[in-house]
This record gives C-alpha cells, sequence and structure tokens, in this order.
C-alpha cells in the first residue's frame, strides 16, 4: 500500500535520510510540510513502512527528494512502487531532483537529464571578517525575500520562505546596497554542524558579507554549503571559507533546465526541495 504519510511518518523519513548522511536540519520537516502538507509518500508492506519519498508541489513545478528504501526491504520493488507514485502526484510539472551518484543512471531511464552539478563544501570554516550593512530578513518586506528567491528559484514558495525564514534556530540576513535589499541567506543547525542555504547575492563579495554574518551568529563548528559547479565564483567563495568537496548531485530535470539567475546562487537552499 502507498499513501501520503502522516507527520510522525515523515519524520521517519527524515531519520532514514540522516542514516544516509545527508544530515538533515532540525527544524527541516515543519518547513517542508508547510510547503506541500502531501508531500512525502511511504510504501507500506505488511503494515510497516518500507520506502519513502517526497513528491513537492509546486505552481508548474515540482521536485523529488528523500528516495529511500529501508536496507531489509530493498531489490523488492518497494522502492519503484513509490518512485511511480511520486511521479504520478507531479504530473504535468516539469519536475527536477538532486540526484545521488548511485541513482543517475536510474532517473536517465526516467526522462531526467543533467543540468549541473551541486557540490556539497563542508569543514570547519575561516572566518571572515563582517563587512557590508548586514539587517535581520525578517526585517524585509516579505517581497522583496520573494523576488530575491525567484532569482534562483523556478516557482514561487511563500509558505516554505516564511517557514524557513523564522524556523526555530535559523539565522535569516539579508545584505542592503544605497539601502536596497541585495541578497539574503540562512544557516539552520542540522544534525551535524550547521547549513548555509540559501545564499543569493549579486556578486562574490555580497555573498561573502552574508558568510561573514551568518557565521558570526552561531557556535564554531562544522558548516556545510551546497553549491552548483558551474559557478566558479561560488566555488571560490567556499574554498576561501576554507571548506572542502564532501558530496555530489546531480541537478536533474524532465525537460530543460528553467532559466535561474545561475550567477546569484551562491548556495542551494536544500537538496530535498530545491
Amino acid at each position: 500500500m502507498i499513501r501520503t504519510l502522516t507527520p510522525a511518518e515523515a519524520q521517519q523519513a527524515v531519520d532514514w535520510a540522516a542514516a544516509e548522511g545527508w544530515n538533515p536540519g532540525l527544524a527541516d520537516l515543519d518547513c517542508f510540510l508547510a510547503q506541500d502538507a502531501g508531500l512525502f509518500l511511504g510504501g507500506f508492506d505488511r503494515g510497516a513502512l518500507v520506502s519513502v519519498i517526497s513528491a513537492t508541489r509546486y505552481p508548474g513545478f515540482g521536485f523529488i527528494g528523500f528516495y529511500i528504501a529501508a536496507q531489509a526491504a530493498r531489490g523488492q520493488g518497494h522502492g519503484i512502487a513509490v518512485w511511480r507514485a511520486g511521479m504520478r502526484q507531479l504530473a504535468g510539472r516539469l519536475v527536477g531532483l538532486d540526484g545521488v551518484v548511485a541513482q543517475q543512471a536510474n532517473y536517465r531511464k526516467s526522462g531526467f537529464a543533467l543540468a549541473w552539478r551541486n557540490i556539497r563544501f563542508g569543514g570547519v570554516p575561516n572566518l571572515p571578517m563582517p563587512h557590508g550593512v548586514i539587517v535581520p530578513a525578517a526585517a524585509l518586506p516579505f517581497a522583496a525575500i520573494e523576488a530575491m528567491d525567484a532569482q534562483v528559484f523556478p516557482a514561487p514558495r511563500p509558505d516554505f520562505l516564511r517557514h524557513w525564514i523564522g524556523a526555530p534556530g535559523h539565522v535569516a540576513l539579508a545584505l542592503l546596497r544605497d539601502g536596497a535589499p541585495s541578497g539574503f541567506g540562512v544557516i539552520r543547525p542540522c544534525r551535524s554542524g550547521h547549513k548555509i542555504g540559501p545564499l543569493v547575492a549579486e556578486d562574490e563579495a555580497g555573498a561573502e558579507a552574508l558568510a561573514a554574518a551568518l557565521l558570526a551568529r552561531i557556535e564554531p563548528g562544522e558548516v556545510f554549503l551546497d553549491v552548483p559547479e558551474p559557478h566558479a565564483a561560488a566555488v571560490k567563495l567556499a574554498q576561501r571559507l576554507g571548506l572542502a568537496p564532501v558530496f555530489e548531485t546531480a541537478r536533474m530535470y524532465t525537460g530543460p533546465a528553467p532559466a535561474l539567475r545561475m550567477d546569484r546562487l551562491f548556495g542551494v537552499t536544500t537538496f530535498e526541495l530545491g
């Protein structure tokens, strides 16, 4: 049987993701459910949850994540069953995903094509000197945050953004230039360390100013930043922060990749929801 998961069952999907080494954020689940209360689907065998997937619905766009089968249930068809259910849920939309290396060939068979690679950089960062005019993101009109997010994400997601900016433990900051919004970023606590994402800025200097401010507001420790490989300035920033590659995904779509301002995307929000 395949059905939508309850929030409690969806927590098990997040725990499975943690066991796979994907290091989810501590408040991710509530933020994800704010975007789409029915995004998590589960396959059950004799009452036990054996496979999960997330199929997040946006206007005209969808994103696949959390595609996992329980270790003891692998190779029995439970994974492909929830995959098909997830794709049915997103029918009629352009669909994207961040595919782990082991699954990329299967995604190609399902009609997905490579758009670019994302690289997770991680480590204990160097701390740049804080600079620039930094304010809490919540101090800006929400429309300003939406406008900056729309440059790097192909669909509106206001409910998600509101929760992401205000979730417990999340620090959300914005950069001002000449009094106008010029970028924003969020850092959040995860099972291990913190992740920065999104990190949106007009240029590398702005992204560094935001990163410095975000890092200054957390306790020292490991930090992770997911960077689109084609954006050379974003890769350079991650390296200058002293972070090293630890993981990679393939950003893939079922059709032409959406037109994004890649030059402003210095950090992907999340591999699970795009």
